[in-house]
């Protein structure tokens, strides 16, 4: 089945990913491209959404797409910067504002009978987040909104199907954004909202069925989303021809290895558990630096994985429980990589030498997507709803060397702090959560006896997809018993802090 497509054509906007993630809300598929690497196949999409950019389009370097082949041609809709481009680049004025335009604002005038703003009222609140603005609107234009601080904050240019706004529709502030979203992509270009989970999955399942056909397909479990949904698809397209292989890194939550493995082969799926703790923590061993344990355990990985790829005879394909996002950061609004913070457990794959073909079902849509898609195939909700965990596992929740101590610490205080928020009904109020294990001994007393022991640090934080994330004001009366049952029942710590860092300027793991 053919889809209408939109083309979001990025100019570095934060909020860019979040576009693509309000339209497919509605249904509608999206792809998003660099602003200077616009997709050869134009023909395959029917409406286009320029984002906004940290950029000015009054700077030597302002960003310039070659619209030729769409301005007039297809439904445009221009966001903050793309508004912006087109005022000044078109006969309008774009200046530095006098005042401060970031943050809520209200709609104190809409232009009566425009489809544009179908069913939004004035007073609506939107989103504002730019330091120019247009002074002037280009050749041909219609006023269709303001603010009181923003006089031209929509308008469309006649003779063409072509919508600018200066604030954001994709973001929560914007109490109706989606209903614009709609009034534009529906109403107005009139894209068909038949992109839903249930039509993914038929579509991802022939597709895997017409690429792989009879060959043998090995998959490497992690107990995530991710991979369970991207196991269940290839399950349900070429059965007992998907070898899955479950891991077990030595570093996983307390039980995990046993209590996943069990619940895959409930689920139907040809799954081998691998035992190489020792492994691991063998090429761990003396390892401090974040980056180093990163790259010993993705090695240890690869080396285990082979192994057993190689003794599943005629295999011929790798899958892989790549993305959207993944995608999407390998190549920058500007052609280059963003700037690497941390190496990704995700993003790279395996190496060349197992001469494997890759097959990644999920490469298409975004996390929340998988869940939906999940949902779909009838998974488990409480596997949907497990918080994310990185491939790196305690690895890199404990500061500093690695040694199978300090894991069985680590594991005793993350089932407690785990457990803790299910049985208080906490879990899914919090996107992520787990502890830490501090490179610090502390002074204590228990009983009459002083004591010198490790320092846990507790992180929970709400978020959307990792980009940025708040952490979350956990109750007192929680943290208090949270707190004491750690010291109580973990030999070896005596104190616990409770981390109240956002990302940014903290990232999520502490390593």
């Amino acid at each position: 089945m053919q889809h209408d497509k939109v083309l979001i054509l990025d100019f570095g906007s934060q909020y860019t990913q979040l576009i693509a993630r309000r339209v497919r809300e509605l249904n509608i598929y999206s792809e998003i491209h660099p602003f200077n690497k616009i997709p050869d196949n134009l023909s395959e999409f029917k409406s286009v959404i320029l984002s906004g950019s940290p950029n000015s389009v009054r700077g030597e370097d302002a960003l310039h797409p070659d619209l030729s082949e769409i301005r007039g041609e297809k439904p445009i809709l221009a966001v903050c910067y793309g508004a912006q481009y087109l005022a000044h680049f078109s006969g309008g004025e774009v200046a530095p504002s006098n005042t401060r335009e970031y943050g809520r604002a209200n709609l104190s005038f809409i232009k009566k009978n425009e489809p544009f703003f179908n069913a939004i009222d004035e007073g609506s609140q939107v989103w504002m987040s730019h330091s120019d603005t247009i002074k002037q609107l280009p050749d041909n234009s219609v006023l269709l909104a303001s603010t009181s601080d923003v006089e031209n904050a929509a308008y469309r240019i006649e003779g063409e199907v072509t919508y600018a706004i200066q604030f954001h529709p994709e973001v929560y502030h914007t109490t109706d954004g989606k209903r614009l979203l709609e009034n534009f992509l529906v109403n107005i270009a009139g894209l068909n909202q038949d992109w839903t989970p249930a039509s993914f999955v038929e579509e991802t399942v022939e597709y895997i069925q017409n690429t792989v056909g009879n060959d043998k397909v090995v998959l490497g479990l992690s107990g995530g989303v991710d991979s369970s949904v991207a196991a269940v698809l290839l399950n349900k397209a070429i059965g007992k021809n998907l070898y899955c292989i479950f891991v077990n890194n030595g570093l996983l939550r307390k039980n995990e290895f046993e209590n996943v493995l069990q619940q895959y082969e409930g689920m139907g799926l040809n799954v081998k558990g691998v035992d190489a703790s020792n492994r691991f923590l063998e090429a761990l061993k003396g390892i401090k630096d974040p980056e180093l344990k990163r790259k010993a355990i993705g090695n240890a990985f690869i080396e285990v994985f082979d192994d057993e790829a190689h003794k599943i005879k005629d295999v011929k394909w790798l899958a892989q429980g790549t993305i959207y996002p993944d995608v999407i950061e390998s190549v920058s609004a500007t052609g280059g990589p963003s700037a690497t913070i941390k190496s990704h457990h995700n993003v790279g794959g395996l190496p060349d030498f197992m001469k494997l073909k890759v097959v990644e079902p999920l490469r298409a849509i975004f996390k929340d997507e998988v869940r939906r898609v999940g949902g779909t195939l009838g998974i488990n909700p409480e596997l949907l709803g497990r918080h994310p965990f990185p491939g790196p596992g305690l690895g890199i929740r404990i500061l500093g060397d690695i040694t199978a101590e300090k894991v069985r610490i680590l594991q005793e205080v993350d089932a407690i702090f785990i457990e803790g928020l299910k049985s208080w009904g906490l879990y899914d109020q919090v996107w992520q959560a787990g502890a830490m294990l501090l490179p610090v001994n502390s002074v204590g007393v228990m009983g009459d006896e002083r004591t010198y022991e490790k320092c846990v640090a507790l992180r929970a934080v709400e978020s959307t997809d990792g980009m940025t994330a708040d952490w979350v004001n956990l109750p007192y009366a929680f943290l208090q018993k949270v707190s004491n049952d750690i010291i109580n029942k973990v030999k070896g710590v005596n104190r616990v802090v409770y981390d109240i860092s956002s990302k940014p300027p903290a990232t999520i793991e502490w390593e």
